[in-house]
């Protein structure tokens, strides 16, 4: 197939086609009428020899060779997107990009209040989405563009991707004033009595239970929850115990009855990171946002 006699709009719409299964919606997607779309899709069909996508009941299914050609084609419109966009100049008092970032509730809390008031003064036209951040790095989603970037705890990084640190976080160990079972001190053994709120995150262990699992130990853990935000509350009404971070866990001892202890234990820090697809390092807006993202995990002077 000679590439310069090849209409390169096709594989825009090849993509979303494979993005959405659905004609009416790829239409949508690519603000196109449904008649040109399908139009495009008998054109794809007939120069590469392939049906592509095919109905099965209500919904449509990539054949073999489509699905074969959905992560090169994706990149390669990435890539140039990307190329385009290198030279842009990025103001930030004119821009009103929308940027969609994947966060924890934890890191939601920490960093966003602080990030919106300085956009709503430097950059007002900015828009933020908020998604909620799994376990896992969301790999697939920033590839496809569906995220720019994510603040979070990852155990490791693909090399495609680019990774800043945004902070260095410990853990604390968060009870009601007044629990009747904790004195002014909490060691292991005290520890190891209590019943515990674990904050898991889609985690089936965490930091914890990994170490005192370890130690031939464990702990008796009465409720779990996904929401740290949640979790203060329940532990500030009753007698269960939560290690929270703890930058969180200090936000909320100053408006919660709570009393905070170090871990009986030493597990060291961990680092939040914001991470981001690599290929997009020369585009000027996200990177001037990942910068007021750095900035206020470090507790810096925003620009």
């Amino acid at each position: 197939m000679n590439i310069y006699n090849f209409d390169l709009n096709l594989l825009r719409v090849l993509d979303a086609l494979l993005r959405e299964r659905n004609v009416s919606r790829a239409a949508e997607r690519l603000s196109l009428s449904q008649p040109a779309v399908s139009n495009a899709l008998s054109r794809l069909r007939e120069l590469l020899d392939d049906p592509l996508l095919v109905r099965v009941g209500r919904a449509m299914q990539p054949t073999p060779r489509a699905l074969s050609l959905e992560a090169p084609i994706r990149d390669a419109l990435q890539q140039i997107e990307h190329t385009l966009n290198a030279g842009d100049f990025f103001d930030p008092a004119t821009s009103r990009q929308r940027f969609v970032i994947a966060v924890t509730d934890y890191v939601e809390l920490i960093c966003m209040p602080r990030l919106m008031a300085h956009l709503a003064q430097v950059a007002p036209g900015i828009q933020l989405a908020i998604e909620h951040l799994t376990p896992s790095l969301p790999a697939a989603a920033l590839d496809d563009g569906q995220l720019d970037l994510v603040v979070g705890r990852f155990v490791e990084v693909p090399t495609r991707f680019h990774t800043r640190r945004w902070a260095s976080e410990t853990l604390q160990v968060a009870l009601r004033s007044g629990h009747p079972h904790v004195g002014e001190t909490l060691d292991l053994e005290a520890f190891l009595r209590l019943r515990h709120l674990w904050v898991h995150g889609g985690q089936t262990r965490g930091m914890v239970d990994q170490w005192l699992e370890e130690q031939g130990l464990s702990r008796d853990v009465a409720y779990t929850t996904p929401n740290y935000l949640q979790a203060a509350h329940i532990v500030a009404r009753s007698d269960l115990a939560a290690v929270l971070p703890t930058q969180l866990a200090r936000y909320f001892a100053g408006l919660l009855p709570l009393r905070l202890f170090d871990l009986p234990f030493d597990l060291g820090s961990f680092r939040l990171d914001v991470v981001s697809v690599a290929q997009r390092e020369r585009d000027a807006g996200l990177q001037w946002l990942i910068e007021q993202i750095v900035a206020v995990g470090a507790g810096a002077a925003l620009q």
